[in-house]
């Protein structure tokens, strides 16, 4: 069975859009699109600031359990570190992540990590055989989920220290009953 010529045109359709961005993106003193970041302070002193800007195109998911609406859509803000591991547990400390209202950026928010982000460590002798790794540690153990919005970006100030990532999550479109007691 073959596909109609409309269909078979869609993956090159996105793939072509996703190099114009990337190509876009790479080139200095180009402003990608629908980056506005009016209202928005400067970073404190010691932050660094990390814009995310959700696209309005993102793949539809075959699975019908999944749903096409970005309402139902969250974006997952992972702050972490890559650091070197070795025989010993390690893990980052630091304070949580806040968000802030901004009244000048109607509705906008700003989120930010304040104050030191620090590896602690336990101090284990490791075997000379053993191979260290290097591995992304993220900060706190619960995800930061926003709401998916493709036409604000997403603002975040952390310490210069850390790296920012992050990723879409996607509802299910069956909803199931819960028990009442």
């Amino acid at each position: 069975m073959t596909k109609p010529p409309h269909q078979l045109l869609k993956p090159i359709a996105c793939f072509g859009a996703a190099l114009s961005l990337s190509a876009l993106a790479a080139l200095p003193g180009v402003a990608i699109p629908r980056l506005d970041l009016t209202g928005y302070p400067q970073p404190a002193p010691g932050l660094k600031r990390w814009v995310i800007q959700p696209s309005g195109l993102l793949p539809k998911s075959a699975d019908p359990l999944i749903s096409a609406h970005p309402l139902d859509w969250r974006i997952q803000l992972i702050v972490g570190q890559t650091v070197t591991l070795d025989c010993n547990s390690k893990r980052l400390s630091g304070s949580g992540m806040t968000m802030r209202m901004l009244p000048n950026a109607s509705g906008k928010a700003l989120f930010e990590v304040k104050g030191p982000v620090a590896v602690i460590s336990t101090k284990m002798a490791c075997p000379d055989d053993q191979s260290s790794r290097s591995s992304f540690l993220s900060l706190g153990k619960q995800p930061y989920l926003v709401p998916y919005n493709a036409s604000w970006p997403i603002v975040v100030d952390l310490p210069e220290n850390v790296q920012l990532r992050w990723r879409v999550w996607k509802a299910e479109t069956r909803q199931q009953n819960a028990v009442k007691l």
